[in-house]
């Protein structure tokens, strides 16, 4: 089982970076089919490590793959 959603970066302060689901009327396009599937979601994550947390671009997107851990 796996589960895929993308999230937009939404803003980062210090080492938290914040992120909400992308938003798209056009269902055509692949954030319309993602708004479909994951209507509404935020996250939040302390990022301790510096060189991890820059990799994150407030307004650029990213898939989040939820997978079991056992």
């Amino acid at each position: 089982m796996s589960v895929r959603a993308k999230f937009q970066c939404s803003g980062k302060e210090g080492t938290t970076v914040f992120f909400h689901t992308v938003y798209s009327e056009d269902i055509q396009s692949e954030d319309g089919r993602f708004t479909k599937a994951t209507p509404w979601g935020e996250l939040r994550m302390t990022v301790d490590n510096p060189n991890a947390a820059i990799q994150f671009e407030p307004g650029r997107s990213y898939y989040l793959d939820f997978s079991p851990a056992d």
